[in-house]
C-alpha cells in the first residue's frame, strides 16, 4: 500500500515531534471556535463544582485535533489522561484492568471508539452510568455477578465514523462535538506557531502556500511544514521562501490544492478509463493499491469537499471541476 504525506492518520514518525507541537491549553488551541466556546463553559462549570466533566464524544476526520483536545481537557482540569483505543481492548479483562486502575477525576481517552466489540460496550454501560463494573464469576448455574465500585471518571471517546457506533453507547455521552475541517487562515496560524517551535523562519506567503495544500487538516499542515523544512535545510541552506516552499511541495507531489499522487490516480482512473464514471469502490481500491476503507475514509472526503467527486448508487463519478483541474476535456455527456 502506498504511503502518503496527505494521509491524516498519525504514524510513528510523527508521534514524538507532534507531542512537542501539540498545544497544552485551550487558549492556545487554534480553530474549532464553537467547540472551544462550549468546552470553555463546560470546564469552568466543572472546576466550580469540583467534579469530573460528563462523558464526551469527539468525532470528525483524522488529524483535526481530537486527541489534542482530550489532553487539553486533562491539563485544564489538572487530571491524568489515560489513553487507549477500541481495537486494543479485546477482552473484558483488558477493560477491567484499565478501569480499576483509574483515579478519582481521571480521563480515559478511547480512540477509534467505534471499533469496540459488543461485549466491551456492554461492560462500559454501568461504568459510564453508575461508576461500577459488573464482573461475572464462574460459569453455568453457579455463575454470579460481582459489582466493583469505580472512582468518578470521564470517558472521552474519539471516532472518525460516528455512524458505526451503536445507539446505546452514543447516547451515554453527555456531550457530542463535531470537529470540522479547518479554514486556511486558521491553518496559517498553526503553521506560524509551530514554525516558531521548530525554529523555522517562515514568511507569510510560504505559510499560506503550505496551508493551501494541507487539505484543511492541521496534522497534514504540520507534516508538510516539517518536510519543507528538511528540503530547505538540504537544498537552500535553510532559506525558506515561497520559491523553495513550492519546489519542496512539487518534489513531494502535492499540487496547488493539496492533491497527492493517489488523489490524482483516483480521478485519472475514473476519467481516463471509465469515461468519468460511475466506478465501484472496489475497482478504485484495486487500481490504486489501497484498501477500500482508506479510499472511502481518507481520499474521498477531500475530493468531494473540493467538488471533484460525486457518489451515486452505481459508483463514483468525476465532476466537471475534476476534468478542469486535471486539464482534461469534458466528454459531451457532461
Amino acid at each position: 500500500m502506498a504511503t502518503s504525506l496527505t494521509q491524516a492518520q498519525g504514524g510513528a514518525e510523527d508521534q514524538g515531534l507532534d507531542l512537542t507541537l501539540r498545544p497544552k491549553r485551550l487558549v492556545d488551541y487554534i480553530g474549532q471556535t464553537q467547540v472551544k466556546a462550549n468546552l470553555s463553559i463546560l470546564l469552568e462549570a466543572a472546576r466550580g463544582r469540583q467534579e469530573p466533566i460528563e462523558h464526551l464524544l469527539l468525532y470528525g476526520a483524522p488529524g483535526l485535533g481530537k486527541t489534542t483536545l482530550a489532553h487539553i481537557i486533562g491539563n485544564e482540569l489538572g487530571v491524568n489522561v489515560r489513553v487507549t483505543s477500541g481495537p486494543v481492548i479485546e477482552k473484558s479483562g483488558d477493560l477491567a484492568a484499565i478501569l480499576t486502575n483509574l483515579q478519582e477525576g481521571d480521563i480515559l481517552f478511547i480512540d477509534e471508539i467505534h471499533r469496540l466489540n459488543k461485549t466491551i460496550e456492554e461492560m462500559l454501560y454501568p461504568a459510564m452510568e453508575d461508576y461500577a463494573l459488573d464482573i461475572i464469576i464462574g460459569k453455568g448455574p453457579s455463575a454470579r455477578t460481582l459489582r466493583i465500585d469505580l472512582p468518578k471518571f470521564t470517558i472521552i471517546g474519539a471516532t472518525t465514523r460516528v455512524s458505526l457506533m451503536s445507539s446505546p453507547l452514543r447516547d451515554r455521552f453527555g456531550m457530542v462535538y463535531h470537529l470540522d475541517f479547518y479554514e486556511p487562515q486558521d491553518l496559517e496560524k498553526i503553521i506560524n506557531r509551530n514554525a516558531g517551535i521548530l525554529n523555522v523562519v517562515i514568511d507569510a506567503t510560504s505559510a499560506s502556500e503550505i496551508a493551501r495544500r494541507a487539505r484543511r487538516t492541521p496534522r497534514i499542515a504540520n507534516r508538510l511544514l516539517k518536510r519543507v523544512r528538511d528540503y530547505c535545510q538540504v537544498r537552500t541552506d535553510g532559506q525558506l521562501d515561497l520559491s523553495a516552499c513550492r519546489d519542496a511541495l512539487t518534489m513531494l507531489a502535492i499540487d496547488e490544492v493539496g492533491l497527492d499522487e493517489i488523489d490524482r490516480k483516483i480521478l485519472e482512473l475514473i476519467i481516463d478509463k471509465f469515461n468519468g464514471g460511475p466506478v465501484g469502490l472496489s475497482t478504485i481500491a484495486a487500481a490504486t493499491g489501497e484498501d477500500m476503507a482508506t479510499v472511502e475514509e481518507v481520499y474521498e472526503p477531500y475530493l468531494m469537499r473540493l467538488g471533484f467527486l460525486d457518489r451515486s448508487p452505481r459508483g463514483r463519478i468525476a465532476t466537471p471541476a475534476a476534468y478542469k483541474h486535471l486539464g482534461r476535456k469534458l466528454p459531451k455527456l457532461l
